[in-house]
């Protein structure tokens, strides 16, 4: 009957909380992995109220002309007396009318609050654009193109001289 107390020792020394990093990085993984597929309402609940508005309308395209491939938090960086940090996330992507797989990665800025960790605002820092719904930029080396002449003339065969601007008419004879 003594070792009762003994089983309990485990589970209070787990339940003894995780430290600001470890609860900042769950928090950027719950906010990536529940937006990665499709669980917006679960994702919503680590963004901060000012920052909901930003968050969702990136990601209204997610499903209807962005297939979300994988994303992956690959860095975290603690700022300010480690009450703010900032996160780096790899998003792999697709357009659904194109079969290339692209590659973005996102910078989120999270603030510790009196009941957790909070996602306040997040950029494209590199790769691809169009993740977020944008659209790309035209590089500016590329060439010039001419519109397509979609209007074709008209060439009548039978008739003589009508038209003096073919010179390649045929006659019947």
């Amino acid at each position: 009957m003594r070792w009762y107390p003994l089983l309990a020792l485990p589970l209070l020394v787990a339940c003894a909380g995780q430290s600001r990093p470890a609860r900042m990085q769950e928090a950027a993984m719950e906010v990536n992995l529940n937006a990665r597929f499709g669980r917006m309402e679960l994702a919503g609940e680590h963004v901060a109220p000012q920052g909901r508005p930003a968050f969702f309308g990136h990601r209204k395209v997610w499903g209807s002309r962005v297939r979300i491939v994988d994303s992956e938090l690959i860095g975290v960086r603690f700022l300010k007396d480690d009450a703010e940090a900032e996160a780096q996330v790899r998003i792999a992507w697709q357009p659904v009318d194109d079969g290339d797989m692209r590659m973005t990665t996102v910078k989120q800025t999270f603030k510790e609050m009196k009941s957790g960790w909070y996602l306040v605002s997040e950029e494209r820092s590199e790769g691809d654009v169009g993740v977020f719904g944008e659209k790309p930029e035209s590089p500016k080396d590329a060439p010039v193109q001419m519109p397509r002449k979609t209007k074709f003339d008209t060439i009548r065969l039978g008739q003589s001289s009508a038209s003096p601007s073919h010179e390649n008419t045929v006659d019947d004879p």
